[in-house]
C-alpha cells in the first residue's frame, strides 16, 4: 500500500530520514513526540510535499505516478478537516458527493446521528472532539482502501478517543483487505489497533516492532551499579541512570528472568518503551 525508502527531507531546523513500508490489510503506528516527523512523513505519503531524496510508492506506483482514481482508494485526515469553518456538514455533504463517486451518504449521516454531530451548525463552532470525529467519518465514508490519519485523537479525552479507535476497527472489519497508516503521541491508542509500531525521533525511525513482541518479549531491568557491572549487556537496548542504579530495555525479558533471579525484570509498556528508546543511550 505505501512504501518510504530512504526517504529525505531537510528544513533549516529539521531533517527527515525515513523508511516504512504498510502492506494490504495491516495497521502500522507512527509513534513520536511533537514535532518528531510524522506529520512531514504523512504529507510526503500523500504527494502533499516534495522530497529531496528516496523512494515513495502508493499502490505499488511511483509517487508521481498517481492517478485521481487511485486518490478515490484514500481516506485521509491531517488534523484540519480542509473544509472552511463556515460549512455545516449539511454543505460539507454536497462537496463530497461531487468529489468522490463512492461517497455512502447514509453511512455518513448514520455516523453523524451517532456522535451526535449536528448537521446545521457552522464548524466553527464545533469542540475539539466533535471535529476530530467528523473528521474521521469524513475518511471512511467513500469506501477507501486506505487510510492515513495523522493525530486524529490529539487533544480528545479517554472516551473521545475510544470512540474513534471503535470507529477505525469497525472500518477495518468491513473489508480485510483495508489498510491504515495511523500517528499519534499516545501510544496506548495505537497498543489497541496496531499491527506494528514504527518510533520515530528527530526525524528518523529509532526502531519498527510488530505491536505483540513489543508486549510479549521487552522488558525493563532495575539494577544496581553493581549488577550493572556483572550484566551480559549484549541484549540491552537502552540504559538509563535511576537514582538506584540503572534501568534497561531489552528485547529478551525471558532471558534475564531466567539467567539473573537476583534482579528486577519487569514487563515493559509501550509508553516505556518509547520514554527508553529516545532518553536512554
Amino acid at each position: 500500500m505505501i512504501t518510504l525508502k530512504k526517504v529525505k527531507k531537510e528544513y533549516q531546523d529539521f531533517r527527515l530520514d525515513c523508511s516504512l513500508t504498510l502492506q494490504k490489510g495491516r495497521i502500522i503506528g507512527l509513534v513520536g513526540r511533537n514535532g518528531a516527523g510524522k506529520s512531514t512523513a504523512f504529507k510526503i505519503a500523500l504527494g502533499l510535499i516534495p522530497f529531496d531524496d528516496g523512494t515513495v510508492e502508493l499502490f505499488g506506483k511511483p509517487i508521481n505516478k498517481i492517478t485521481d482514481k487511485d486518490r478515490q482508494r484514500i481516506g485521509a485526515s491531517l488534523g484540519e478537516s480542509g473544509f472552511n469553518e463556515l460549512f455545516s456538514i449539511k454543505e460539507i455533504i454536497s462537496i463530497l458527493k461531487n468529489f468522490y463517486p463512492q461517497f455512502q451518504k447514509q453511512y455518513f449521516l448514520k455516523k453523524c446521528d451517532e456522535f451526535q454531530l449536528p448537521l446545521d451548525k457552522p464548524l466553527k463552532d464545533f469542540s475539539t472532539g466533535m471535529k476530530a470525529r467528523l473528521n474521521v467519518i469524513i475518511a471512511i465514508s467513500h469506501n477507501a482502501d486506505l487510510l492515513i490519519l495523522d493525530e486524529p485523537t490529539a487533544g480528545l479525552d479517554v472516551i473521545a478517543r475510544e470512540e474513534i479507535l471503535n470507529l477505525l476497527q469497525e472500518y477495518l472489519e468491513q473489508v480485510e483487505s483495508r489498510s491504515i497508516l495511523i500517528s499519534s503521541h499516545i501510544s496506548t491508542d495505537l497498543e489497541q489497533i496496531c499491527d506494528s509500531l514504527y518510533f520515530i525521533d528527530h526525524g528518523a525511525i529509532i526502531l519498527n516492532e510488530d505491536t505483540d513482541v513489543l508486549l510479549d518479549e521487552y522488558g525493563i531491568l532495575k539494577l544496581t551499579a553493581d549488577q550493572y557491572s556483572d550484566l551480559d549487556k549484549e541484549h540491552i537496548a537502552k540504559v538509563q541512570s535511576a537514582s538506584f542504579g540503572y534501568q534497561c530495555l531489552t528485547k529478551q525479558r525471558q532471558y534475564y528472568r531466567e539467567n539473573y533471579p537476583d534482579i528486577v525484570v519487569e514487563k515493559a509498556n509501550i509508553d516505556e518503551i518509547v520514554l527508553m528508546m529516545m532518553g536512554g543511550n
